[in-house]
């Protein structure tokens, strides 16, 4: 079965995930991570992608990422890629590749959805971009998405209100949509969003229901 191609929507937020092969250890230390933001900061310039938040697990790393056209998150993670595995198998002393196959990653409608995604990759605590959104220090390669201007009318109210959500958590039936919705290259929001980008996209944007369609009732049976 061919490969169904990956859905990008300019202007848009995507939740973007990209795993280790076979769970492969991807970030050593924070040298690591930190060579990774420095990459990332190129490529996301180069190809005009704003990233709005990070999380560096030892094994994954997960963003959220606006591409300014059709072809920008593609490159931009492509050139993220050679430069990080180059660096880490330098310093490292190994070969062959990091990556799981293909980045994954799932359109994410504006406003409400969009803060879910941002609050569940910063939720993931340890190296991320909870910091800067909390009074910590601002990093050049994050830009915050509009959804975080409107929590407050000034930096000390929208970090108070930022660091009050993160304590809340995203419920867990979201934050496990979200990550399908990634893995499988759907949509996530509303129905009413998914109906706006069907105009766009020539292939599907969620999941079929599982199992066979009802069949109708005969007009012949009672």
């Amino acid at each position: 079965m061919a490969r169904q191609a990956r859905l990008v929507v300019p202007g848009q937020a995507h939740f973007v995930i990209q795993r280790g092969h076979s769970g492969r250890v991807v970030f050593v230390d924070d040298d690591d991570r930190r060579q990774f933001l420095d990459a990332l900061r190129e490529a996301s310039a180069e190809h005009r992608v704003s990233v709005h938040a990070y999380a560096l697990a030892e094994d994954e790393t997960q963003m959220l990422l606006t591409p300014s056209d059709a072809l920008a998150l593609s490159r931009m993670m492509q050139m993220l890629g050679r430069r990080y595995v180059s660096a880490y198998n330098r310093r490292h002393g190994v070969a062959g590749t990091l990556w799981d196959g293909r980045f994954r990653c799932a359109v994410v409608e504006p406003g409400d959805a969009l803060l879910k995604a941002l609050l569940l990759i910063d939720g993931h605590g340890g190296f991320s971009s909870a910091a800067q959104r909390s009074g910590g220090p601002r990093e050049p390669v994050i830009s915050d998405p509009p959804e975080l201007w409107r929590l407050g009318n000034t930096p000390f109210e929208r970090e108070a209100a930022y660091r009050a959500l993160l304590a809340q958590g995203v419920a867990p039936e979201e934050a496990r949509g979200l990550r399908h919705a990634a893995l499988g290259g759907w949509v996530f929001g509303s129905p009413a969003f998914l109906a706006q980008l069907a105009a766009q996209a020539d292939r599907a944007l969620r999941p079929r229901a599982r199992g066979r369609p009802a069949r109708s009732a005969s007009p012949h049976t009672r």
